[in-house]
């Protein structure tokens, strides 16, 4: 080896060095980037001969960078609903500008929260991307049509009654009317004096609130009928009260026997009745089918017939007053959710994941974010929680995986091999010097 192929190889020692310490300064400085995957440094020979030169003796060094994508950072709990973290393999696909249209990138980095606009971005600025799902709740069929996940759009929610569960008793001693017709000397007219008589309210599907009142009187031993008339403004519906109405019977025991509808045959038993609210045009609505369920025929888990005071013990009725949006949750499988005041939910998004054949041969982009390279391969896009893809977990942040003993040791190591290789460079100038002494005779 030449004087100067050794100066080489120390210029090359060093220049591989400075690389090893730029690695180890860049993992320090990241400790607390939030998905942040440790970088790694490799060093290799390089022999003169393979540059070129005609030294086969010379041998380099050369270093070359690297990163351990797929290692798995550790989960940290928030406070945050749109922190998001991926407990698996796979990434985020997000988009560097306000538009699903952009170039996509793809992120470990779940510190998601809302802009202006109400589009989930997370502290390097890059929004993340889903499928927007249709009123049943399913993804579009091309994985590809993502969009921006937006739920400020929503202004609210509200869901009609469509279900009436009842609990009560109907006193036993009660006084028999005989002379009770629905048709003609009924309760809705006050004809008829009902025995016991509520009032229930429902939702109507544009978030109304509607009074419907059950009545009830007896008729016989063991037989009483029921009449359910609305309560609102005429003008609301078709056709006049009740809008339903029929006979219930019980058991000796005081059970529920069965519940028969007006013109219906009451075989075989049933403890539920159907009715319709026949909305009128005026009202903006349209038809509201209810189901009432008075208890199960031989029962008395509904409406029972003891000798104590009627009463109305509870009313279940189902569906929703008008609700605001006020938050929203992610479930593991990505399906992001958006939460009424009302309480009702309706699922908006979903968070699917990129997954990669060599998840390290991935480019690196600033803002802690990757693009794909031939070495990678193209991205395969799966729903979370399936295909390898892992989960998404709310309220949690993935740290960085990089270890400070490791990079503090390696921070020394390389110092020490880099003052080393300086000692190569001032050796052979050294001896050079000396050469250039030597007599020219």
């Amino acid at each position: 080896m030449s004087l100067y192929g050794a100066m080489m190889t120390g210029v090359a020692a060093l220049t591989a060095n400075g690389n090893a310490l730029s690695v180890a300064s860049s993992n320090i400085a990241n400790v607390n980037t939030i998905g942040y995957k440790t970088a790694t440094n490799s060093f290799s020979t390089l022999l003169a001969a393979a540059a070129g030169t005609s030294d086969p003796a010379s041998a380099g060094v050369v270093a070359s960078s690297g990163q351990n994508v797929t290692q798995q950072g550790l989960l940290t709990s928030t406070s945050s609903n749109t922190d998001l973290a991926i407990s698996g393999n796979g990434f985020f696909m997000v988009s560097p500008t306000a538009s699903a249209t952009g170039s996509l990138q793809y992120t470990r980095a779940g510190s998601f929260t809302t802009d202006a606009s109400g589009n989930l971005k997370n502290a390097n600025g890059l929004y993340l991307l889903g499928w927007q799902l249709d009123t049943s709740g399913n993804p579009p069929t091309n994985p590809s049509n993502l969009s921006l996940i937006n739920v400020s759009n929503l202004s609210g929610k509200a869901v009609a009654s469509s279900k009436i569960g009842l609990q009560a008793n109907l006193q036993a001693s009660a006084t028999t009317v005989g002379t009770y017709n629905v048709a003609t000397n009924n309760m809705a007219s006050g004809a008829v004096t009902p025995d016991f008589q509520r009032t229930v309210n429902v939702d109507d599907s544009q978030g109304g609130t509607q009074p419907l009142e059950f009545s009830f009187v007896k008729t016989a031993a063991n037989t009483w009928a029921y009449e359910v008339s609305y309560q609102g403004a005429a003008t609301n519906i078709t056709g006049s009260n009740p809008i339903a109405s029929g006979t219930m019977t019980f058991n000796a025991d005081g059970s529920l026997k069965n519940v028969v509808p007006t013109g219906g045959s009451g075989s075989p038993a049933s403890g539920s009745i159907s009715i319709s609210i026949p909305w009128s045009a005026a009202s903006g609505l349209t038809a509201q089918p209810l189901t009432v369920n008075m208890g199960t025929v031989g029962n008395t888990d509904g409406v029972t017939q003891y000798d104590t005071a009627s009463t109305l013990t509870s009313a279940n009725v189902d569906g929703a007053v008008y609700g605001s949006v006020n938050g929203l949750s992610i479930a593991t499988d990505g399906t992001v959710s958006a939460n009424f005041s009302n309480g009702l939910s309706q699922a908006v998004f979903k968070i699917p994941l990129a997954t990669f054949a060599n998840p390290d041969g991935l480019a690196e982009v600033s803002g802690n974010a990757y693009t794909t390279t031939p070495n990678s391969g193209t991205p395969i896009v799966n729903s979370a929680d399936s295909g390898g893809a892992g989960t998404v977990n709310a309220k949690e942040l993935e740290g960085s995986t990089v270890d400070l003993a490791t990079e503090f040791t390696n921070l020394i190591t390389t110092q020490r091999a880099y003052s080393a290789a300086s000692r190569i460079v001032s050796t052979v100038d050294q001896m050079l010097q000396q050469l250039d002494q030597l007599p020219s005779n």
